[in-house]
């Protein structure tokens, strides 16, 4: 059984490289470089798959898919500006691509979520582009 949870971030980012002069910066991300950042109403959808619980007649504990979404995803994103509270983001480190971004969650629910298969993340960073990981591939 699949089953898929919704859940909304708005978190503010920057592309930019360090060891790039602004101007390759300004080329190659374009308004994305802007140096204060800009941001997005991000909207996550974790799909998850799980046997059925003779028991229960659930196939995923929601109320710990919950919690771990808002440990891992809510709480460190939500209402931030990623380039500077995600290690992972910071100067120097990983661009903080809608690619990016998923790859990290996924990194971050793997664990958690040992019992279940983690089908697929899609990530809308708004209502008209969203980039789909299917871990595992």
């Amino acid at each position: 059984m699949q089953l898929t949870r919704k859940v909304r971030f708005s978190a503010a980012h920057r592309y930019h490289r360090r060891e790039w002069s602004d101007e390759q910066n300004r080329e190659v991300f374009g308004p994305c470089a802007n140096p204060h950042g800009h941001g997005h109403d991000y909207l996550l959808e974790v799909t998850v798959e799980g046997e059925v619980d003779a028991v229960t007649g659930f196939s995923v504990d929601l109320g710990r898919l919950d919690a771990v979404l808002r440990d891992e995803v809510i709480g460190p994103f939500d209402h931030q500006h990623l380039n500077h509270v995600v290690p992972e983001f910071a100067p120097g480190g990983l661009i903080p691509t809608s690619e990016n971004i998923l790859l990290l969650i996924s990194h971050r629910l793997t664990p958690r979520l040992a019992d279940v298969t983690i089908v697929r993340l899609r990530l809308h960073e708004n209502p008209d582009f969203y980039v789909d990981y299917v871990p595992g591939t």
